[in-house]
């Protein structure tokens, strides 16, 4: 059987003025950019459901749903988005080089489902002035863009993975022990010895969506630094939610996606056998891990992002559009920093100079 495709960018014209209909954050409406009219989103129910992950990656996802979309990639940081329709000039969210629009049709993977903004355009603008404020030597250029509020709504693409696990280790149990000597010089003296035991076990542990960032245009640690993630909230995937933002595309595969997901596995296993093992301190040997009932989705999360480039390097203001955690990267204006330091530098030497007369 062949798998379902869809168009992405579905449209949503107003009955009223015949303008476009775009997703209203917070709310379960479609609005009008011209004459404001709303229209309920219809609702679809379900539970949310996983993806056997073997058979996806054992006949290359031809069994999924794909969605067929236009997709421009940035010159300037290789990222792809998608583009709303008539668009020919934009900047890319990423990084905010300006571009005008090639756009290939590309074919992926349909998310499976997505957490609608909660959050809007003129809070996001709210966090990123107080943001911009908070930050002592910032170039001026950096409070102008907070002054103009550029800022774009984007969903990113992320995996998630569930997985079974069953890992047989071997290792060393440490138990400390108090062992008291004199010295030469006839002082007692006392320090703590270790014994080690030889031990070895099998631990299970589950594991309930693992978050994967498919995007290599945003830094680990400012995305990582946007959880938590309200995944209990995931709602059904429907073009509605995204008209009117930018969707990314995913860059991280399927099966890479997987194995960067095994690594955080593996740190969790880690500490389930130090546990495992017990005494004082523990020393893993060997680790030999089976997964079972593994599972997948692929899930949009949504954030405002706001992208400046100072000095020939790219900064990035982050906004989780559901707790509006902020991450940003910042730069230094050294002229700043320079007229701070002579300043301090007057005001030691007047005290100074004072101070001798």
């Amino acid at each position: 059987m062949s798998p379902e495709t869809r168009q992405e960018g579905t449209q949503f014209p107003c009955r009223k003025c015949g303008s476009r209909l775009v997703y209203a954050p917070a709310t379960a409406d479609l609005e009008c950019v011209s004459c404001g009219a709303r229209v309920p989103i219809p609702a679809l129910e379900g539970r949310v459901e996983e993806h056997d992950l073997q058979a996806a990656l054992a006949d290359g996802l031809a069994a999924e749903a794909t969605v067929e979309s236009l997709t421009v990639t940035c010159s300037s940081c290789g990222a792809q988005s998608t583009l709303a329709a008539g668009v020919a000039a934009d900047h890319c969210p990423f990084c905010g080089t300006a571009f005008v629009a090639t756009a290939l049709s590309t074919r992926s993977l349909k998310p499976h489902w997505l957490l609608p903004f909660r959050i809007g355009l003129e809070d996001a603008r709210t966090r990123f002035r107080a943001w911009v404020a908070s930050l002592r030597f910032a170039p001026n250029r950096l409070a102008r863009e907070a002054r103009a509020g550029n800022v774009d709504g984007l969903y990113v693409p992320y995996w998630t993975f569930d997985a079974e696990t069953v890992s047989r280790y071997t290792g060393s149990r440490g138990k400390n022990r108090t062992e008291t000597s004199v010295s030469s010089d006839g002082k007692q003296v006392t320090r703590t010895v270790t014994d080690w035991t030889s031990v070895q076990g099998t631990v299970a542990k589950d594991f309930d969506d693992v978050l994967v960032i498919a995007s290599r245009s945003l830094p680990d640690e400012k995305a990582d630094g946007l959880r938590p993630w309200d995944l209990e909230s995931l709602t059904p995937y429907r073009d509605e939610f995204v008209a009117g933002f930018r969707a990314e595309t995913y860059q991280v595969g399927l099966p890479e996606g997987y194995e960067k997901a095994k690594v955080v596995m593996a740190s969790g296993i880690e500490e389930a056998i130090r546990r495992h093992i017990g005494g004082d301190s523990q020393r893993i040997g060997t680790v030999q891990t089976t997964y079972g009932r593994t599972t997948f989705k692929h899930v949009l999360l949504p954030i405002w992002i706001s992208s400046y480039r100072f000095g020939g390097k790219t900064f990035r203001f982050l906004v989780n559009a559901r707790t509006g955690e902020v991450q940003g990267e910042r730069p230094y204006s050294w002229v700043k920093i320079a007229i701070a330091a002579i300043a301090a530098a007057i005001v030691i030497y007047t005290i100074v100079w004072i101070g001798m007369n």
